[in-house]
């Protein structure tokens, strides 16, 4: 075990675990066009009293579980519709008993609930003066360890103290926006990226307008395809560029939906195993919008892929593939704006230490340089990132994961320089936090572990993930941790002094 750490870290008693009541309505695939054709016979067979009550029953038993039920039956018949003879001449209770049939339920949070994020709210109306609203993310995991991202909300105040909001007891998963635009120009960039630029996308893509959705470029592609004249191989090429388009996406919370109650899970082949470790930015351009950023890692079973996320308000998400040559492993943190001009972004490319990547587009990333690497007894088998680098008046503030003997993990930090962070000027000997005895035992024994942190009110703000199965928070005194890292004092985070610029206005 490494030596007690010298900063005084406050642990609260909050305290995020699994929950197999907080449950979403998924399309359940029941097998094949047989099986499909056998349940459509069984539920025509019926008469319409009998569809009548037991639909009354199955919404009287479930209405209380799901905002919108009834919504999501017609949605799932839609699914399977085809199967069903004369469908338009259904009445709509059997359309929804119908739908009822292809419909199960996922506990998204009933197996851990663990490796948090955290940054300020889009949304700040009504907060108290010297108060921030906050929106924290966590890896849920469900049945067959598949994995997702939810959301909490809170409100730390003027003194660092906090309070979570209580989550309600619906989930709302997020669902994908048919109307998706793609652009050209970044769709062609990618596909140069993949490789996968050939005559046959050339002739698809130089006949597409600026803008264009998926079914544009499905039938597009369907046109080229039936050509006399259309090149040769066509089929790899449509592939490459369909793939493309569903592994870009955006998704859009249902309405009447809070933010704690979002889910998002698993939507493309990417993804299919599972969503993993969103690490939150809240960036600021140049013109001084804000947007917020989450790199993520989509596991499909058998590769990792990371992606992006983007979004103004967590109402309406897009998805991105991320490019580039160093666009490898885990772990990936945005930095919150550009540094002359580039976009900057910490990542472990080789799975032991930390490098540095810039880029001129937040899509691709195609130069790299070591950052740092183990140092410290604690950390001798890999470094890496525990969240984006958080910007403070003596440098960027950077949270790491340092794994040592029995493969424990620990949370330690490091100072780099704001003009120049691929300067280190600062970097704990001992970690920030180590596994307590209560909090050793779990999915994956010995570990805590942040996907990011925030600062306010002269505090760290420290969600942590407890062994792969539950989230706590930690506090720790930000004059008093910087201090340790230049061996300086008395300093006032960029944010803090943001909040106040703003409230003088």
């Amino acid at each position: 075990m490494p030596d007690p750490s010298p900063i005084a870290v406050r642990r609260l008693p909050e305290r995020f675990e699994a929950n197999d009541q907080r449950v979403i309505a998924r399309f359940f695939q029941v097998g094949g066009e047989a099986r499909i054709h056998s349940i459509v016979a069984r539920v025509a067979a019926l008469s319409e009293p009998q569809v009548e009550g037991l639909l009354a029953q199955v919404r009287a038993d479930f209405r209380p579980r799901h905002r919108t039920i009834d919504a999501t039956f017609k949605r799932h018949f839609g699914y399977i519709a085809h199967h069903v003879p004369e469908a338009e001449q259904l009445s709509e209770a059997r359309r929804l008993l119908l739908g009822s049939y292809f419909t199960m339920e996922y506990a998204i949070e009933s197996a851990a609930l663990f490796n948090p994020s955290i940054v300020s709210h889009p949304d700040q109306a009504g907060v108290e003066s010297g108060a921030l609203r906050f929106i924290m993310s966590l890896r849920a995991t469900g049945e067959g360890h598949v994995s997702s991202i939810v959301f909490r909300t809170g409100v730390v105040d003027r003194h660092g103290e906090i309070a979570f909001d209580p989550p309600t007891r619906f989930v709302a998963k997020m669902r994908v926006d048919p109307d998706k635009r793609f652009d050209k120009h970044l769709f062609f960039l990618k596909l140069i990226e993949m490789a996968a630029y050939s005559d046959a996308a050339r002739v698809v893509l130089d006949e597409m307008p600026d803008q264009f959705s998926h079914h544009e470029l499905d039938h597009k592609i369907t046109e080229v395809r039936a050509r006399p004249n259309s090149p040769r191989p066509f089929d790899e090429a449509a592939t490459n560029m369909r793939w493309l388009a569903r592994s870009n996406y955006t998704l859009r919370v249902p309405d009447g939906s809070n933010a704690d109650e979002i889910v998002i899970f698993p939507t493309s082949e990417n993804e299919s195993r599972g969503i993993e470790d969103v690490r939150l930015t809240r960036f600021t351009d140049d013109d001084g919008s804000v947007r917020y950023f989450g790199t993520y890692t989509a596991y499909n079973g058998f590769r990792i892929l990371p992606q992006l996320f983007e979004t103004e308000d967590f109402r309406t998400i897009s998805i991105h593939t991320l490019n580039g040559k160093y666009v490898q492993n885990k772990g990936m943190g945005l930095f919150p704006r550009k540094i002359d001009g580039f976009y900057r972004m910490i990542s472990r490319l080789d799975g032991e230490n930390m490098f540095l990547m810039k880029s001129d587009n937040v899509h691709f990333w195609n130069d790299a340089q070591k950052l740092v690497g183990p140092m410290y007894p604690w950390e001798f088998v890999q470094i890496g990132n525990c969240g984006p680098p958080i910007e403070t008046d003596r440098g960027w503030l950077l949270l790491t994961h340092g794994v040592g003997p029995v493969r424990q993990y620990c949370i330690g930090a490091c100072l780099l320089d704001l003009e120049n962070p691929s300067r280190v000027i600062g970097h704990l000997d001992q970690p920030l936090l180590v596994p307590q005895e209560d909090e050793r035992d779990g999915y994956v024994p010995n570990v805590v572990y942040t996907c990011g942190a925030m600062t306010w009110a002269g505090k760290l703000v420290l969600p942590y993930a407890v062994s792969d199965s539950a989230t706590t928070v930690a506090t720790v005194d930000l004059d008093e941790l910087l201090e340790h890292l230049t061996g300086q004092s008395k300093t006032c985070p960029l944010p803090d002094r943001r909040v106040a610029a703003r409230a003088a206005k």
